[in-house]
C-alpha cells in the first residue's frame, strides 16, 4: 500500500477542494480519512456536522462491505456527544457496543493510517427483544396504538382489506374499544359481521363477511407463526429511547432481531411503528444543535418490499416531517435504489460502501447509484467496485445545509467491541435494567374475547352503544354485550390516561395510536 502523505501542502489540488468541504467549525463526527488515487491523506478528515444529524441518511453496500461497522463508528460518537441512539441489530453482533474493543496489529494499523487516537471503549446501552423473543427487555404493542395501516402490512392484506380493516379500527376508535391485543380484533370483526353488529358500518361502507374472513384468517395464521406475543401490554413507551446515562453520554438502545429475523415483515413494519410513535409523541422544535435521536433503520428494504401507497406516503411524510421534532433517520440497506425515490430525497447524509457488478442486474443497480451521488472528481463506477471493506465514499450536508464534495473515505475503527458480547453478560445486563421490571412480564387482562368465548358464542355480541340496556331482574342471565362492557377490554380503556369511552381515538400521519402514560 502507498505511504500516507502528511501535511496538508502535500495534497494535491483537487483533495484540497474535498478536504475544505468538510473543515467544519462546530460539533461534528469523524468518519474517518480521505482517499485520493489510491493514498490515504489521513491530514485530510472526512466529518458529518452534528446538528446536521436529523437531516437523516442512508448507509448502503454490499454484504460485507462494513456496514455494520459504520453504523457501531456513528453510534459511538453520538453517544459520546450526548446523543442517544437506536440500534437494530438483525444479525445479532452490535451488542458489542457495551464493552471496550479488543487492540490487536490490524486495528491499530487502520488507527495510524487515519489519525485516530482510538482508545477502547464501551458505551451505556440497553437491549431489546420485540416481543421478548431474544435476550432483551420485551417490546410490545397493543394493537389500538399499532394502527390498521401497520397491521395491514403485517398480515399482507390487499387495498380493500387494508380499507376495511381502517373501518373497523375507526369503529373501535369511535366506541372507546381499546384493542389491547389480536383476540380483541378478532372479537370486534366477528361482532361487526354478526346480526347484531353488521348494521353498524353500513352508514360508511359496511364489512363484507368475505373481507371479515380473509381478515380473520390471516390473524389465526399471524397467530399460528408464533407472533401473538409482539401485541399486548405492558406496551414499550418509545420515551425510554431518549434517556441519556449518569455520565451524560446518549443511552444506545439495541432491539436484538437475530431471534425473528426470518419474519422480515413484522420486525420492519415493527421498527417503522417505533418511528411513527415517536413522531406521535414529540413536539416540534424545528433546527436543534444536537439531535434528540438517531434511529438506524437496517434491512431497509423490507420495510418497503410489497408496501401500498398508502404506507409509502405515509412513511415518506413521517420522515419528511420528524425532522422538525429533532429525530434523524438513517435507512441501511444494499443499494440506493431499494428505497423509494420520495424517500431518498429526503436523506441529506450518504455513506455508500463497495458494490458488485458481477450481474446485469448488478451493473444497473451500480449505475443507478452513481446517478443519486453530486458531481464529483472521482470516476465513481470504478471507485464504487473497488472499495475496500471499512472503506466508503461519503457526501454529506454542510453546517450551511449544501452538500459536501464526494470523499472516497477510509474509515475509522469502533472503540468498542467489533463483534457480541458473552450471551451470559448480556442477559446480566438485562435483568439488572431500570426496566426490566416494568416490561418483562405480558400483562394479559380481562378483554372482550374471554367473555365472549366464556359463552361459547362469538357472534351475538352487541355494540358498545347498547350499554344502558334496561334493568334486568335478577334471575335473567347477563347478555354477552354486558359481559363485553364489563370486560378488562373496557376497565382497561377506563384506566388509561386521557381516554374516556365515546371519545374517539386520535392517530397520527401513520394511523398509529398513543395512550400517555
Amino acid at each position: 500500500m502507498p505511504e500516507a502523505q502528511s501535511g496538508s501542502a502535500a495534497l494535491p489540488q483537487e483533495a484540497l477542494e474535498i478536504a475544505a468541504g468538510y473543515a467544519f467549525g462546530g460539533p461534528a463526527l469523524d468518519l474517518g480519512a480521505l482517499l485520493w488515487d489510491g493514498v490515504c491523506l489521513p491530514d485530510a478528515q472526512v466529518r458529518i456536522p452534528l446538528p446536521m444529524l436529523n437531516r437523516h441518511g442512508l448507509v448502503a453496500g454490499a454484504t460485507g462491505t462494513g456496514k455494520t461497522k459504520t453504523l457501531q463508528l456513528i453510534a459511538e460518537q453520538l453517544s459520546a456527544q450526548g446523543v442517544p441512539v437506536f440500534l437494530a441489530d438483525i444479525k445479532g453482533d452490535v451488542s458489542g457496543i457495551s464493552a471496550p474493543g479488543a487492540r490487536n496489529e490490524k486495528l491499530q494499523a487502520r488507527a495510524a493510517e487515519v489519525h485516530q487516537q482510538w482508545e477502547a471503549t464501551g458505551f451505556p446501552a440497553e437491549f431489546y427483544a420485540l416481543g421478548g423473543i431474544g435476550h432483551g427487555i420485551p417490546v410490545r404493542a397493543t394493537v389500538t396504538s399499532f394502527g390498521p395501516l401497520l397491521l395491514s402490512k403485517v398480515l399482507q392484506l390487499n387495498r380493500t382489506q387494508e380499507q376495511s380493516l381502517g373501518l373497523i379500527f375507526h369503529y373501535a376508535d369511535q366506541k372507546g374499544l381499546e384493542l389491547v391485543d389480536l383476540k380483541d380484533l378478532r372479537a370486534v370483526v366477528a361482532f361487526l359481521t354478526s346480526d347484531e353488529g353488521k348494521g353498524e358500518l353500513k352508514d360508511i361502507g359496511g364489512l363484507s363477511t368475505a373481507t371479515a374472513g380473509v381478515i380473520l384468517r390471516s390473524l389465526t395464521a399471524f397467530e399460528a407463526e408464533g407472533m401473538a406475543d409482539f401485541f399486548g401490554e405492558p406496551e414499550f413507551d418509545t420515551a425510554e429511547l431518549l434517556r441519556t446515562a449518569d455520565d451524560g453520554r446518549g443511552l444506545v438502545s439495541v432491539l436484538e432481531l437475530a431471534a425473528v429475523r426470518d419474519r422480515p415483515r413484522l420486525f420492519s413494519t415493527f421498527l417503522m411503528w417505533l418511528l411513527a410513535d415517536l413522531f406521535h409523541d414529540l413536539p416540534e422544535v424545528g433546527d436543534v444543535d444536537r439531535p434528540k435521536l438517531v434511529f438506524f433503520f437496517d434491512e431497509a428494504h423490507l420495510l418497503f418490499n410489497g408496501a401500498s401507497k398508502a404506507f409509502l406516503d405515509s412513511l415518506t411524510q413521517t420522515v419528511r416531517l420528524i425532522r422538525s421534532k429533532g429525530v434523524g433517520v438513517f435507512f441501511v440497506t444494499q443499494t440506493a435504489k431499494d428505497v423509494p425515490a420520495d424517500v431518498l430525497a429526503q436523506l441529506g447524509n450518504r455513506v455508500q460502501h463497495a458494490l458488485r457488478a458481477f450481474t446485469p442486474d448488478d451493473q444497473k443497480a451500480l449505475k443507478a447509484t452513481v446517478k443519486t451521488f453530486p458531481d464529483s472528481a472521482y470516476d465513481l463506477e470504478e471507485l464504487l467496485t473497488g472499495l475496500g471493506t471499512g472503506e466508503a465514499v461519503v457526501t454529506v450536508l454542510s453546517e450551511k445545509g449544501a452538500p459536501t464534495p464526494v470523499a472516497a473515505t477510509r474509515l475509522r475503527a469502533p472503540e468498542s467491541l467489533m463483534g457480541p458480547v458473552d450471551t451470559g453478560a448480556l442477559d446480566s445486563a438485562v435483568r439488572s435494567s431500570s426496566l426490566y421490571g416494568r416490561y418483562a412480564h405480558a400483562v394479559d387482562r380481562e378483554s372482550a374475547y374471554e367473555k365472549l368465548d366464556s359463552r361459547g358464542d362469538s357472534r351475538g355480541a352487541k355494540g358498545p352503544d347498547e350499554m344502558k340496556a334496561p334493568p334486568r331482574s335478577h334471575e335473567e342471565e347477563p347478555s354477552v354485550v354486558e359481559q363485553v362492557v364489563g370486560s378488562g377490554m373496557f376497565k382497561s380503556l377506563a384506566r388509561s390516561l386521557g381516554t374516556q369511552i365515546g371519545r374517539e381515538i386520535t392517530r397520527s400521519v401513520f394511523g398509529t395510536a398513543r395512550r400517555r402514560r
